[in-house]
C-alpha cells in the first residue's frame, strides 16, 4: 500500500541571488512499512528530498501525496496538523528542547493534542520503559549522552504512533556501538508497528541496513 508518491519534485534555492538546483526531477513511490534509506554524497539533495516529504517545506514544481492526498496546496495549519497527526522526525542535532526533561520532549507532542496529563505521563513512561531509557525521564538533555539524547528523539518521534518516521544523518553524532543500538531500536519499531522509516544518510552502517536503497546525486535518482 502507497503511504508517499513524489511526481517530478524540483527545488531551486537562491544563494545569494544565485539560484542553486538542489532537486531535479524527482519521482518516487514509498509503501507503507519500508524501511528505506536515501544515501549519496554531501550536497546530493538528502536532507532537501526529506524535508519535502516530511512537509517541512515545499517543492519548487512538482507534486508530493501523502496517503494518496495531495500536500502541495495544502496550507500551513493543514501541514502542521499532517505533521503532528501521522509524521514522526529524528534530526542529527536531536532538536530535544533544553528546558524540558526527557518525560517532558516525549510528551510535547501529546499535550499538542490535548492528550490528559495522566494518560500522556502512562504512555510515555510505558515507551520509555520499553525503549530502556526510563531512567532518564527527568533528566535535561545536558545532562544525557548523544546517544541517549538521540534515543528520547526516537521515543518523541514515535509516541504518537505515525504512519511515517523521517530520520536526518540520526547516527552522525553517535558512536559505532550506540549507533548500532539505535538502528536496532527503529528497526524494531519498523516490524512491531509497520511505522515507515526514511532515513537520509551517508554511513555505512545506516545504509547496509536498508531494505530499500536510493542512491542521489547532483538532485537525481540514480539508477
Amino acid at each position: 500500500m502507497e503511504i508517499l508518491k513524489a511526481e517530478k519534485l524540483i527545488k531551486v534555492y537562491q544563494d545569494n541571488g544565485v539560484p542553486v538546483n538542489a532537486l531535479r526531477g524527482i519521482d518516487l513511490l514509498i509503501s507503507k512499512g519500508e524501511y528505506l534509506v536515501i544515501a549519496g554524497p554531501s550536497g546530493s539533495g538528502k536532507t532537501t528530498l526529506l524535508n519535502l516529504l516530511g512537509a517541512l517545506d515545499k517543492p519548487t514544481e512538482g507534486r508530493i501525496f501523502f496517503d494518496g492526498e495531495n500536500l502541495t496546496g495544502k496550507t500551513k495549519s493543514e501541514l502542521s496538523n499532517l505533521r503532528l497527526h501521522k509524521l514522526g522526525y529524528v534530526f542529527q542535532a536531536y532538536n530535544l528542547i533544553p528546558v524540558l526533561t526527557a518525560m517532558e520532549n516525549i510528551e510535547f507532542s501529546m499535550m499538542l493534542l490535548g492528550i490528559p496529563e495522566k494518560e500522556r505521563r502512562d504512555k510515555a513512561l510505558a515507551l520509555m520503559d520499553d525503549l530502556g531509557i526510563k531512567k532518564l525521564a527527568g533528566k535535561r538533555p545536558n545532562e544525557m549522552s548523544g546517544g541517549q539524547q538521540q534515543r528520547v528523539a526516537v521515543a518523541r518521534a514515535i509516541i504518537n504512533n505515525p504512519s511515517v518516521v523521517l530520520a536526518d544523518e540520526p547516527t552522525a553524532n553517535l558512536d559505532s556501538v550506540t549507533a548500532g543500538n539505535l538502528l536496532d531500536l527503529m528497526e524494531r519499531m519498523n516490524v512491531e508497528k509497520n511505522i515507515t522509516f526514511i532515513f537520509s544518510s551517508h554511513d555505512k552502517n545506516v545504509i547496509d541496513r536498508a531494505k530499500r536503497l536510493l542512491i542521489l546525486k547532483d538532485g537525481k535518482i540514480q539508477d
